[in-house]
């Protein structure tokens, strides 16, 4: 290693004293043509009539140190000239403004034996020689670099005049790196249509997107508008998508601030592109004043939404995390990822089932937890319609044992993370979560600890979602499976959705639903035929789109809420609150232990117990119609 930075370092002086002896005899020659132009260009008389040849021979050592002495602090030999621009130009202008001032002094007060006209025109033969020389470089440059390479690029189409479009395609044009070749630019500012930039065409708005892809043979088509919504942007890709051409983007407009624009930045445009929506906003400082300084335990912390809860809390300086979960390898890989992100967190991973109640209460009579979120379940919708009473005992009685720990032991707050599957269930899963949040319900009502549940939807590339397999399928040259044309999904990211858990867990009172909105419904079959197009292929043509059917239990398209909870705002308008309904509490723990002893005894009756439970779960409505959706 030091050997590199040695011979990186040898490298930069001989760069330095090249440009340093270049400019020593650019400055003669300066010199030499100002003098020339004083006598009309008449060599014979320079030399034969006047005395100023000699003494700029004598003084030229020394101005040629004062000149370098004055280039040296205006980064004329620190910049990188392949990528000279307005900036360079100004130092050149300044450093020759200056030498010219210094030189004219030295003749008014006699030290220098030349006419008054010399430092003037001297200085502006200097200014053209040094730019000559500095941006001959860059001139070169991009012809060698342009020359016979623009046939083996990809022919480009550019999305955005803006700021970072300017930048993305100087990077194209000048990079070594780069593999395309930009023939138009699309933007929708009408003003700019038929103008260019850097020599490319704005050829027309959004609406010509299709067209030109096809006219001028675009291979691959880039999105270079990191200030634009997401909806905007979602809008654009569609349009996009049509064309049949690779689309890539350029990441969000913190990079334009980081100065980290290049064509390393730009990637392949993914479904979540397609899907998402404007950043969700939280108040940071908020989540930070009730995390900061608590003992906080995760349950089923190694999960999706687990393990994002983990790394989000964090940042948020508690005084300590506990971990459990049941898997070990999850619960090791996040360990190791907070060990590394986060070495001055006060971290402890536990193994262990939510279902064993004395493991649950000793832990939390050693840590004595301030704020729990349970995140441990079993969220499969097919595989629970195959093993109810596991789903009953994991996730009814797992809730149930965390819950009372959490009481008996003093907890300040609990935070359940529940589903949309709960409203209206028609599923044991979605059953098994609405019993949850009864639960929360009924434990609210009689505990100091806050009790709240949060509820959302599915949440992109978390473990056995729909992304993940269509990608897999699509990998393997398909078909990609949709169980219904029809089948409609709400998603979130795993990032935001943790956020929005987070300050919901600060709104947290008693016993409340918090509801998490989750945007617009999105079709499945138009996500599998997204990704499909994505991978470079068409759906039905390369690749199939096979419907299977719904799974049991399986609905057609999910609810946020029950009818009759009502929604009432926060301060954050993406989390609504849900009206605690009224529940009979000794049925309901009647009715508990009658479902613990069916699942002791694995009983074939769950289901009807579990209806019991919950007056909501109707297992043969999974397939009713599904709403309108765009």
């Amino acid at each position: 290693m030091k050997q590199r930075k040695s011979e990186i370092n040898w490298k930069l002086v001989v760069r330095v004293a090249c440009l340093m002896l270049l400019d020593v005899m650019l400055l003669y020659l300066a010199c030499l043509l100002a003098l020339l132009s004083r006598f009309d260009l008449s060599i014979h008389t320079l030399m034969r009539d006047s005395g100023f040849l000699p003494a700029l021979h004598a003084a030229f050592p020394w101005v040629a140190i004062g000149m370098i002495a004055l280039f040296i602090p205006l980064k004329l030999y620190s910049s990188l000239w392949e990528f000279a621009g307005v900036e360079e130009l100004l130092h050149i202008l300044c450093a020759c403004f200056l030498f010219a001032a210094a030189t004219l002094l030295l003749i008014l007060f006699g030290v220098l034996d030349l006419p008054r006209s010399f430092p003037v025109l001297a200085g502006l033969y200097l200014v053209a020689l040094l730019s000559a020389s500095r941006f001959s470089y860059r001139l070169i440059r991009t012809i060698l670099h342009r020359s016979g390479s623009e046939k083996r690029k990809k022919r480009t189409m550019l999305i955005g005049a803006g700021s970072a479009g300017m930048l993305v395609l100087r990077e194209f044009q000048t990079s070594e790196n780069s593999q395309n070749n930009v023939v138009c630019v699309i933007d929708d500012d009408r003003d700019k249509l038929g103008k260019y930039i850097r020599n490319v065409k704005i050829a027309g708005t959004r609406d010509d997107i299709v067209a030109l892809a096809q006219s001028r043979r675009i291979e691959e088509i880039v999105l270079a508008i990191p200030t634009a919504a997401v909806r905007e942007r979602r809008n654009i890709l569609q349009l996009c998508q049509k064309t049949g051409c690779r689309l890539k983007i350029l990441p969000g407009i913190y990079q334009l601030a980081n100065g980290e624009v290049n064509i390393q930045k730009i990637r392949n445009v993914d479904v979540q592109d397609l899907l998402g929506r404007d950043c969700v906003g939280v108040d940071l400082s908020q989540i930070a004043g009730y995390l900061s300084g608590k003992t906080i335990l995760v349950t089923g912390g190694g999960g999706s939404i687990g393990s994002e809860l983990c790394r989000q809390i964090a940042r948020h300086t508690p005084k300590r995390l506990v971990l459990l979960d049941i898997y070990e390898n999850n619960a090791y890989a996040i360990e190791q990822e907070l060990h590394r992100t986060h070495p001055e967190l006060d971290l402890a991973v536990c193994i262990v089932s939510v279902r064993d109640e004395m493991r649950v209460s000793s832990l939390f009579a050693q840590y004595r937890p301030d704020i729990v979120f349970h995140a441990a379940a079993h969220k499969h919708v097919p595989l629970m319609e195959g093993s109810p009473n596991e789903a009953i005992k994991n996730n009814v009685f797992g809730t149930l044992h965390v819950a009372q720990a959490a009481d008996r032991y003093g907890t300040e707050t609990f935070v359940l993370i529940s589903t949309d599957k709960a409203v209206n269930p028609t599923n044991v899963m979605g059953a098994s979560k609405r019993v949850c949040e009864m639960i929360v319900q009924t434990m609210a009502e009689r505990s100091k600890t806050k009790f709240v549940a949060v509820r959302f939807g599915n949440v992109l590339g978390s473990n056995g979602s729909v992304i993940p397999l269509f990608r897999r399928q699509i990998e393997e040259g398909g078909p990609v499976t949709v169980t219904h044309p029809d089948i409609i999904r709400y998603f979130m990211t795993i990032p935001e959705a943790v956020s929005l858990v987070l300050q919901a867990g600060a709104y947290a009172g008693r016993g409340e639903i918090f509801v998490l909105d989750m945007g617009e419904p999105v079709r499945i079959d138009d996500l599998a035929r997204n990704l499909i197009r994505l991978s470079g292929f068409e759906p039905d043509v390369d690749i199939e789109v096979r419907y299977t059917g719904l799974r049991p239990g399986e609905k057609l398209y999910e609810e946020m809420l029950m009818q009759e909870e009502g929604l009432r705002s926060t301060p954050n308008h993406l989390i609504h609150i849900g009206r605690p309904l009224d529940i009979d509490v000794p049925a309901f723990e009647r009715q508990l232990t009658a479902l613990a002893a069916a699942c002791r005894e694995n009983s074939p009756a769950i289901r009807t117990l579990l209806a019991q439970v919950v007056p909501t779960y109707h297992p043969e409505a999974g397939g009713r119609p599904a709403a309108n959706v765009s």
